[in-house]
């Protein structure tokens, strides 16, 4: 593992942003690793597949292969593993995509934090400020509280939690001119799927919004924040 910073795209259904992702790492001048966490069962298993053949001798890339745990699980599945490795996780949907400016994104990332615990993101041109739909942080943070979203959650509302971290640790950056494009039906970028249907199904929306709001009001956040304001004040 070459550097220092790991994005982490659990991906569904949609093997074809596979190489948009890593020419989007190309055209940015990125050196972030980036790890696809694809699942067992996905129907377009095969392609993903024969994309982690293709990438095999790209350094920067790794798949894992596993049963399928929807976003939320996946994703602190492999960042604990990957907390111990790296010094600074990303998060980003299979339909994100950094963009160019003056400087590579991940530079930017690791140059935020590297002042010890904290959180960055910036701007998806869907959300902006309002969200971090796409996310970075401190790997202490993974460590400290055992995982990088509250596990209650299944695909929404994580970036809410994030930003209540960040704004509770009082270690949160937005930089609004690293684009980091989210490209979602609702900015009308991208057809409405089988995953989107599925993640913003009236169903999705009420239990992880009710998850989220018992994890807000009901004592998870306070435990959650007491833990990483010392966790902050040990670094300092």
């Amino acid at each position: 593992m070459a550097d220092d910073l790991l994005v982490i795209i659990p991906t569904r259904g949609r093997p074809q942003a596979i190489p948009e992702i890593m020419q989007a790492w190309d055209d940015t001048g990125a050196t972030a690793d980036v790890l696809f966490a694809v699942d067992t069962d996905d129907p377009e298993l095969a392609v993903y597949k024969a994309h982690a053949a293709e990438l095999k001798g790209d350094r920067r890339v790794w798949f894992v292969f596993g049963k399928r745990r929807r976003l939320c699980g996946t994703l602190n599945q492999q960042a604990v593993k990957a907390a111990k490795s790296y010094r600074f996780l990303g998060f980003m949907g299979d339909d994100h995509r950094p963009r160019l400016a003056d400087r590579p994104w991940d530079a930017r990332i690791r140059e935020c934090l590297s002042g010890g615990p904290g959180i960055v993101y910036g701007n998806d041109l869907l959300m902006g400020e309002r969200m971090p739909t796409a996310v970075a942080m401190t790997s202490d943070i993974v460590t400290t509280l055992g995982y990088m979203a509250p596990p209650t959650l299944v695909h929404l509302c994580l970036d809410l939690a994030w930003l209540d971290w960040g704004k509770g640790m009082q270690r949160i950056t937005y930089l609004d001119d690293m684009v980091i494009e989210h490209l979602h039906p609702a900015a009308g970028k991208a057809e409405l799927d089988q995953g989107y249907e599925e993640a913003n199904s009236s169903e999705q929306v009420s239990s992880d919004s009710a998850a989220y709001y018992e994890y807000r009001d009901g004592g998870g956040l306070a435990d959650d924040l007491e833990k990483l304001r010392k966790l902050v004040e040990e670094a300092s």
